[in-house]
């Protein structure tokens, strides 16, 4: 339904040139609401203000600019972006934490929808989900109405694997690749994330987003089919984990941290626990050719 002239919102939009946050500001502006996206790159400005949004060069660090561009504003979709580029993942999460949840304190924002993950409800042990933990309880602390959105698998994870894929190998970081998951397209997300800021809930709650299930073996023939060759699915022992990450390019600590989240996983650590669960249905054989063509 879209909104009346009359009825129409502003709502801003963190992190828009991301897969979740871009999903989510298309499906504000098709509801008729009003949408400013806060952006880091200014080049993206005139890209956003075309499609009818009102964009602002806004970096999450800077707590004063961060309260300037939500002031006023109905709701704001947050994220934790995860740098890969910075010499300490828990440091980095913090700081953005303390800069957004005071300029959510400092506006007076009546409502947050942040983009978390499953196994944010724990405090430590699931490698960079620990900072989604921590920005959470501060947003909570403000006293803002804030959604947390708990996804699990992104689809979109199987981009990262075309390059070896397109060498014939489908790497697998768990003990088993025969194992259903739940993974979740983040055009879902994005639905998701929009509806929740045009239909808030009355008081914070959390939402385990739930998508369609398959085994990485499933994923690795949908994928091979895509590009129309087998691929030789290869389970990498534990020990393996963060060396081979290490031997892809990621940095140790961050290598180290993912390794972490592998682990979380397999023990079960994020698994959805949170008030209500939202299913979503994008086929995963969509977002592999989505990502093929681009």
């Amino acid at each position: 339904m879209n909104i009346s002239t009359k009825e129409r919102h502003m709502y801003a939009v963190a992190g828009a040139t991301g897969r979740v946050g871009s999903a989510t500001t298309r499906h504000l502006l098709a509801e008729g609401a009003e949408v400013r996206v806060l952006v880091r790159n200014p080049e993206r400005v005139e890209e956003w203000n075309r499609q009818g949004a009102e964009a602002r060069v806004v970096d999450l660090g800077d707590r004063a600019a961060v309260r300037e561009a939500i002031t006023g504003c109905d709701g704001l979709f947050v994220l934790l972006p995860f740098d890969l580029t910075v010499d300490d993942l828990d440091t980095y999460a913090d700081a953005v934490t303390r800069s957004v949840a005071g300029a959510v304190a400092d506006s007076g924002i009546p409502h947050v929808v942040m983009l978390s993950s499953g196994g944010a409800d724990l405090p430590g042990g699931t490698g960079p989900i620990a900072g989604m933990h921590r920005m959470e309880e501060a947003l909570r602390a403000t006293g803002t109405v804030l959604t947390a959105l708990r996804s699990g698998h992104f689809q979109e994870k199987v981009g990262d694997l075309l390059a070896a894929a397109r060498e014939g190998v489908y790497p697998v970081f768990a003990s088993s690749a025969d194992v259903l998951v739940p993974m979740v397209a983040t055009r879902d997300l994005g639905a998701t994330a929009a509806r929740a800021l045009l239909s808030p809930d009355a008081t914070s709650t959390s939402i385990d987003v739930r998508g369609p299930a398959y085994s990485e073996r499933e994923v690795a023939g949908i994928l091979g089919a895509a590009l129309e060759r087998d691929l030789d699915v290869i389970v990498l022992p534990e020990d393996a984990w963060a060396p081979s990450l290490i031997d892809a390019g990621f940095r140790p600590h961050v290598a180290e941290s993912l390794a972490e989240l592998y682990r979380a996983d397999e023990r079960g650590l994020l698994a959805p626990r949170g008030d209500r669960v939202v299913g979503v249905d994008t086929p995963i054989e969509a977002t592999i050719a989505a990502l093929i063509a681009a």
